[in-house]
């Protein structure tokens, strides 16, 4: 298998999740930064049409290899697009955009710089911040910069003796308050310089080192007794808050530090390693990794931390690991986070091992077997975006069928390695609830099914999943941790309307795409539930219709009426059947006393 039939094998076992993407040449230098909200189906793009772009044609000529890392949603792809194309500079990423460069943000060289969007850059000792992929987000930053800073827009030549004839008017944006009017000397150049420089920290994404700033000043302010100086800080700090993306990527607390995080697999082991720098990610790097000695992952961390921080160049004193034993490092100390944005940044690791593990299986499957993967693709990818540490291969599915309340029944469905098993299915007559109550008819069902399993030692299925949503798998949980096998089996609750996956613990749910597998298989174990659970719900029903008319007889016993039911299955094919026929099944005394009960409703009902 050559280069470009590897590298495409590589692009169909992408995850249907958002993402950015990276294009490597032959030497294995980064050409070219993109986001997708689906990751394979934007790089499949590149490689299945004729583009008439001669620079996108020789673009995908170029690439040899990619690498990706899977983000929580569009905006986070964004920034961290952003953060890697100002870390790499890939030549691509400014040729590629209808023959034009991205724009950049520059801050004038010249008395009282301006700061505007331009496309062409000049060496000619003004700052330049950028490229920016995305205008809208350049402008929003621009936007934003007018909002909270008194910066001037006007291209007056505010040098000291221009300034000192006198010739210039203060404008509209003096009198709204946009611009402190250096152009009549209402503003010295010095305290026009402070204000920039907070302009600078934050087009260079210092956003905490520049709330941090403010709140010096303010205090400053405050202690001086100067309120409308200590005021506009204090606003200046809300607005930056509230302009602060919530994402993972970005953080307006966090500062600089690493993120490390390893996995033993078989015969190997699989390393994510992330640079956070003032808050935001600038390396994402995830790959596998030899073991051939089997070492413990002690050791493995105490093996790669020093390459990984060397070949990215990391100075942070701090590195969040993924387990909690403190490592002997001789430059940074490690820690183990176990809430807040830290532990989501080592969440994040742990997804991208997670993605990279399930695109190694997919290629090797893809070597060996054809279409007949699909079962265990979507097995794969559902273990993927639930992060369960093994594949899910045996999976069962729960659900309840009912009439307002009477005939209740339960159901389990089970499959094993993507596929059903029908002769492990199992329905469950309701014993303990009276009336409509989904909830309790859950819990009974459940707790039977794993009690029962648990006394007779049977394997636990990998995964359950409850079709109803939140309440339903409440219900499940408790019955679960009433027989202690809360550790042992994991369980996640599928709502209707919007086909939402929902686990114990997190608040938000998971919405799979709808083009994955993963998706497919979890629709499969909620149809086949219902349709097994209403089947056995309505015979049920049916044969508790023929038997609440037959049980007031006298002489026939509950077996009998079962053999009634069992050969007639309904009233109507019983009274048109001779006596004779009858007689054959339940004797002749017992089908005189039927038929006469039968003479004796039909005679009441005309």
């Amino acid at each position: 298998m050559n280069a470009k039939e590897q590298l495409l094998q590589k692009v169909n076992t992408l995850p249907h999740n958002p993402g950015v993407y990276q294009f490597l040449d032959k030497q294995g230098q980064i050409i070219y930064v993109g986001k997708a909200i689906d990751l394979k189906k934007r790089v499949s793009s590149y490689f299945q049409k004729d583009h008439l772009d001669g620079k996108t044609r020789t673009l995908v000529q170029l690439i040899e290899d990619l690498r990706f890392t899977v983000v929580e949603n569009e905006l986070d792809a964004l920034l961290l697009e952003n953060n890697l194309i100002k870390s790499y500079r890939p030549r691509y990423n400014v040729l590629l955009k209808d023959d034009k460069t991205y724009p950049w943000i520059v801050i004038k060289n010249e008395a009282f710089p301006r700061v505007f969007p331009t496309r062409r850059k000049f060496n000619d000792g003004s700052t330049y911040y950028g490229p920016y992929p995305n205008v809208k987000q350049m402008h929003q930053l621009l936007a934003l910069i007018r909002e909270l800073f008194q910066i001037r827009t006007c291209a007056l030549d505010l040098r000291p003796q221009k300034i000192e004839q006198q010739k210039y008017k203060v404008c509209l944006e003096y009198h709204i308050g946009k611009c402190a009017g250096p152009c009549q000397e209402h503003q010295t150049s010095a305290a026009y310089e402070q204000t920039l420089n907070a302009v600078r920290l934050l087009l260079e994404g210092k956003n905490y080192s520049l709330i941090q700033q403010l709140k010096r000043d303010m205090q400053m302010h405050a202690g001086l007794q100067e309120f409308e100086a200590a005021q506009h800080c204090k606003e200046l700090i809300d607005a930056l808050g509230k302009y602060q993306s919530k994402s993972m990527v970005v953080s307006d607390h966090t500062q600089n530090f690493d993120v490390c995080y390893v996995e033993q697999a078989a015969d190997d082991a699989w390393v994510s390693y992330i640079v956070i720098n003032e808050g935001s990610i600038v390396h994402a790097y995830t790959s596998r990794v030899s073991n051939p000695l089997c070492a413990s992952i002690e050791t493995l961390y105490l093996q790669l931390l020093p390459q990984l921080r060397t070949h990215f160049e990391s100075k942070s004193k701090e590195i969040a690991i993924g387990i909690e034993t403190i490592l002997d490092l001789s430059d940074s100390k490690s820690f183990f986070p176990k809430i807040g944005e830290k532990r989501q940044l080592l969440e994040m690791a742990k997804n991208n091992v997670r993605h990279a593990q399930l695109q190694a299986k997919k290629a090797a499957m893809n070597k060996s077997t054809s279409v007949q993967n699909a079962p265990m693709q979507a097995v794969l990818e559902l273990q993927s975006a639930l992060g369960l540490a093994k594949a899910p291969l045996h999976i069962e599915c729960f659900d309840n069928s009912n009439l307002q309340g009477t005939n209740a029944v339960s159901a389990c469905v089970v499959f094993k390695n993507g596929v059903p098993s029908k002769a492990d299915y199992r329905h469950f007559n309701v014993r303990s609830v009276v009336g409509p109550d989904d909830f309790r008819t859950m819990k009974e069902a459940v707790g039977r099914r794993y009690r029962r399993l648990k006394e007779e030692g049977i394997d636990l299925p990998d995964l359950v999943v409850i079709d109803g949503g939140k309440g339903q798998l409440g219900a499940a949980l408790e019955a679960i941790e009433e027989i202690g096998m809360q550790k042992e089996i994991k369980l996640v609750g599928l709502a209707k309307r919007l086909e939402e996956l929902y686990k114990p613990g997190f608040s938000k749910s998971l919405i799979l795409s709808r083009r994955s597998l993963a998706l497919k298989l979890v629709q499969q174990l909620r149809d086949e539930a219902h349709r097994f659970g209403l089947s056995h719900h309505r015979n049920k029903r049916s044969k508790g219709a023929i038997g609440s008319k037959l049980d007031s007889i006298k002489g026939l016993g509950p077996k009998t009426i079962a053999t009634i039911f069992r050969e007639f299955k309904t009233i109507s094919a019983l009274q048109a059947a001779p006596p004779e026929e009858v007689a054959k099944k339940i004797g002749a005394s017992k089908t005189r006393l039927l038929f006469e009960y039968l003479r004796t409703i039909a005679d009441q009902s005309q």
